[in-house]
């Protein structure tokens, strides 16, 4: 059915009196505010009826969290800011009234002199088939207002009908309480939201203490084996400087022989050159006397065969580099195997004396 609106002219259609009106219209109920008004923290207002619908459907949540941030009361989110609102064990009924806006709606009513209903309301919707006939009821059946003529003698005469007004404020009724379900839908999800924002701060800050966990249990092991490897290493270079010690001792011991002897036989050499025999006889039973005893010393300490060798310092890592490999965090079952292991290396331990394991 189409409609044709007939606006009636009056002091309260002007301009400035919309703009007001506007000023004054609930964000829940979509009406003009009801005493008594209330004020948010965030400045914003709306129909103590409302709010407290609002706040019901929001606190039932909150209580079925078992949140433990809000002792008592509860909270909500103004619908025109999104600002959340803390109640105290009052509710609603500890927000402010604003006196103000209260005021204005009463000096706005004697001003228009006509009652506070939507401009939808106030517009008169006139039958297009009748045309002096108001739009005053709603057909149930086709779901559309319509006029008392449709329905005695127009399309609507076999529908079922209620009068406008009740349908008007049911329906008015429901997408106030849709709205206040909406917003507490909003409450939840941002609830939610925030709930999970938490949960990654909480997240990345574990994951950094293990990875702190983790460099420090592998800086102790590097430590464990830069040391051991410094003490090897330290072993194998005292048994070098051993070995080096010992044949550069060799080595001087034959270096001091070799040069007795070349002395020797330069000396042999001379005594071949005196042309007189018996000077020559009695210079020769000396030098044959000291190359007898030079051979005699030329049986000088030698090297054992594989003296220079170092095989025996060899180590096999193998198994440990196996074992690093096989680092992994420890399971539940793993925990409790290492503690019940170190609890009989402590029972077990040598120097305790019968008096104290019974104790």
């Amino acid at each position: 059915m189409n409609f044709t609106l007939d606006f009636k002219a009056g002091m309260g259609d002007s301009s400035s009196m919309e703009n007001l009106e506007k000023q004054l219209i609930c964000p829940i109920c979509l009406e003009i505010f009801t005493k008594p008004v209330v004020i948010l923290p965030c400045q914003h207002n709306l129909c103590r009826k409302c709010a407290n619908d609002v706040y019901q459907a929001s606190n039932s949540f909150w209580q079925n969290r078992g949140s433990t941030t809000v002792s008592t009361g509860g909270r909500f989110r103004c619908p025109s800011c999104r600002h959340e609102v803390i109640l105290d064990r009052h509710g609603v009924y500890g927000l402010q009234r604003n006196l103000l806006v209260e005021n204005i709606i009463d000096i706005y009513k004697s001003e228009t002199n006509r009652p506070l209903l939507p401009k939808t309301e106030q517009q008169q919707l006139m039958c297009d088939q009748h045309e002096e006939e108001k739009i005053n009821i709603y057909c149930l059946t086709c779901e559309t207002p319509t006029c008392s003529m449709c329905k005695v003698f127009g399309d609507h005469k076999d529908c079922d009908v209620a009068p406008l007004t009740v349908i008007y404020k049911r329906q008015k009724t429901e997408l106030s309480d849709a709205i206040a379900v909406l917003v507490a839908g909003n409450d939840r999800i941002q609830a939610l939201i925030s709930q999970m924002e938490n949960i990654c701060r909480t997240v990345k800050e574990n994951g950094r203490q293990q990875m702190q966990n983790i460099s420090d249990k592998f800086d102790e092991l590097f430590a464990i084996i830069e040391e051991r490897k410094r003490e090897l290493i330290e072993t194998v270079g005292r048994e070098q400087d051993r070995k080096l010690g010992h044949v550069r001792s060799l080595m001087r011991r034959h270096g001091d022989y070799l040069e007795m002897s070349i002395k020797l036989v330069e000396t042999a050499i001379q005594s071949m050159e005196e042309p007189q025999m018996a000077v020559f006889l009695q210079s020769a039973k000396e030098v044959f006397k000291k190359i007898t005893d030079t051979a005699k010393a030329s049986n000088i300490e030698q090297t054992e065969a594989g003296f220079e060798s170092m095989d025996h310092f060899i180590i096999n890592t193998e198994n440990v580099a196996d074992m690093l490999r096989g680092i992994d965090f420890q399971t539940g079952e793993d925990r409790e195997d290492s503690s019940e292991e170190a609890s009989e290396d402590l029972t077990n331990s040598p120097g305790q004396s019968g008096e104290s394991g019974r104790l």
